[in-house]
């Protein structure tokens, strides 16, 4: 049994500490300590001395939970010692966490690895800042509440509760629990009727001879230039531009988490604008787009999705949940091109409500606000979440990028040869800067040369 936080233990229980900066003690004991497989399971106490709820926080590092039976005790404890149930996060919450699991208090990396853990608090979700508690703002009574119910917790598990061994998914809904292999049986049978009709769409247009090659090789260089963003961020984790880690969240009050480092910024933002002026130079419209190359490039961004699909299914199928309404939105795309501007903009809106949602969420749980953006960011260069991860939501922005071109009316399909400028992309991109630069001294020179 590990006592994580600012409580007393005895001498031959372990014990952890660093939880206000990512639980690096956490993460450390269950890589590093001889005693992590002699676990029966992890209960980390944590501002109990609030003047709020009672709450037990379960989410992990991965999309894990802990075993209910240990939730479920818990619960029981504190109801009878404060007189209240422990709230919980809601089910839209557990399955977003579930989708990206992220995870402030020490049960994180615990319930990761297969060891059961859960959190007693009575703060949110995140952390207080430890340099604001004084003893005046402690709560006695809840002290004692909380600390009662963990020493009977303690008592539960040394007189043999039973335990599943190691840790699945599940999610509470009130006091009953829905497994984890149900939802994904849910979400991948709910990816299964966009997949049908996009290949559908596909198969439509080999049956009318539709030209699909340039439209993959459009969407081909989108996917590039996305990628090459990855391995921007990439290089500015390896070389110092982002904030660098030990796998673990950065502490939100820590000045890391809100210090955007304007310059590293912008040096990653030269080539990723020069990517862009290069990519974008042979996907400009040349000509008039007939119907056949928009439904061509619906078709490939739609397969693009669902081969974005598959992967989300192979990797965390609860990350499905990101991904399902621009699925279902942007299928819809191809049957109202003819309709009125707005109605595609809104049906496009609709689609990125996925990522939207997760980052409006991310900001307002956890006290972020603008800053939330920052923060994810510091997560991918730090190594908390993984790079696979950071590959597929990148894969995403590239048919979102070619049906936003579309819904747009500026979509273009990847020019045959010869209608390729003979200078390359890159060197039509100097030329025409060249020309744009020569274009806006001109006038002055003019009028200097009337003056002389």
């Amino acid at each position: 049994i590990v006592c994580a936080g600012a409580v007393p233990v005895a001498d031959d229980e372990p014990s952890t500490d660093g939880g206000a900066y990512g639980a690096v003690g956490a993460e450390r004991f269950v890589t590093t300590s001889p005693y992590r497989g002699r676990v029966v399971a992890m209960v980390s106490l944590r501002a109990l001395a609030g003047d709020g709820p009672p709450r037990i926080e379960i989410a992990g590092d991965t999309a894990r939970s802990p075993a209910a039976s240990l939730v479920r005790t818990a619960a029981v404890r504190v109801l009878e010692q404060a007189g209240e149930e422990p709230r919980r996060p809601t089910a839209l919450r557990q399955l977003a966490d579930l989708g990206f699991p992220f995870a402030l208090g020490e049960q994180g990396p615990f319930v990761a690895r297969g060891i059961p853990g859960i959190t007693l608090t009575s703060a949110g979700e995140r952390p207080p800042d430890p340099f604001t508690d004084t003893p005046e703002r402690l709560n006695v009574q809840r002290l004692g509440e909380l600390g009662r119910s963990a020493q009977a917790l303690l008592v539960s598990l040394d007189a043999g509760l039973e335990l599943a061994r190691g840790t699945s998914s599940y999610i509470y809904l009130g006091r009953r629990v829905v497994r984890g292999w149900s939802i994904e049986l849910v979400l991948i049978a709910s990816l299964l009727p966009f997949l049908i009709g996009s290949i559908d769409l596909f198969a439509r247009c080999r049956r009318r001879r539709v030209l699909i090659l340039p439209a993959v090789r459009a969407l081909r260089s989108r996917l590039a230039f996305w990628l090459f963003g990855v391995a921007l961020l990439f290089v500015g984790a390896r070389l110092g531009l982002l904030p660098r880690g030990e796998g673990r969240p950065v502490a939100p009050d820590t000045v890391l988490a809100h210090d955007w480092r304007p310059v590293a910024l912008v040096v990653l933002a030269v080539p990723f604008v020069a990517a862009w002026l290069v990519t974008r130079e042979r996907l400009i419209p040349r000509h008039e787009i007939t119907a056949e190359e928009r439904l061509a490039g619906y078709s490939s961004a739609l397969l693009g999705l669902g081969l974005v699909g598959v992967l989300v299914v192979a990797t965390n199928p609860f990350a499905l949940v990101y991904l399902l309404p621009s699925l279902y939105a942007w299928l819809w795309l191809p049957q109202v091109h003819e309709r009125t501007p707005w109605l595609r903009g809104a049906l496009f809106a609709v689609g990125g409500a996925g990522p939207a949602l997760f980052l409006l969420s991310f900001a307002t749980r956890f006290d972020l606000g603008l800053d939330a953006p920052w923060y994810l960011l510091t997560l991918i260069s730090a190594g908390y979440v993984p790079w696979i991860a950071v590959l597929i939501a990148f894969a995403w922005l590239a048919p979102a990028a070619q049906l936003a071109a579309l819904t747009t009316g500026r979509y273009a399909p990847y020019p045959e040869p010869d209608d390729r400028t003979k200078r390359g992309p890159l060197r039509e991109v100097v030329r025409r800067s060249v020309v744009a630069a020569r274009h806006r001294r001109a006038p002055g020179a003019d009028r200097d040369a009337l003056e002389g």
